[in-house]
């Protein structure tokens, strides 16, 4: 994950998966004041559904979910409030 941005709770994040990454390699975690990404490369899932390249996803906020890329995979997310790991 590359911090590209921070202000105060606010997040700009890229991160790169690589193809060979874990299912697991996200934790479970909630978005405290929702969450936007764009996939760059690849596809990303989670328990809504799958995203390819070009979609733009935004996450209610106080979602919880558990993201998995799909192959080698680039995501833009903005965190308007942050992030929580939760159990």
């Amino acid at each position: 994950m590359s911090r590209l941005a921070r202000v105060d709770k606010r997040e700009l994040v890229l991160y790169r998966i690589a193809a060979d990454a874990a299912h697991d390699a996200f934790l479970k975690h909630e978005h405290i004041g929702g969450e936007f990404y764009l996939v760059l490369k690849g596809k990303i899932a989670d328990e809504t559904g799958e995203y390819d390249q070009g979609d733009v996803v935004f996450l209610d906020p106080e979602s919880v979910h558990t993201p998995y890329a799909i192959g080698e995979t680039v995501v833009l997310v903005l965190w308007p409030a942050g992030v929580r790991v939760v159990e």
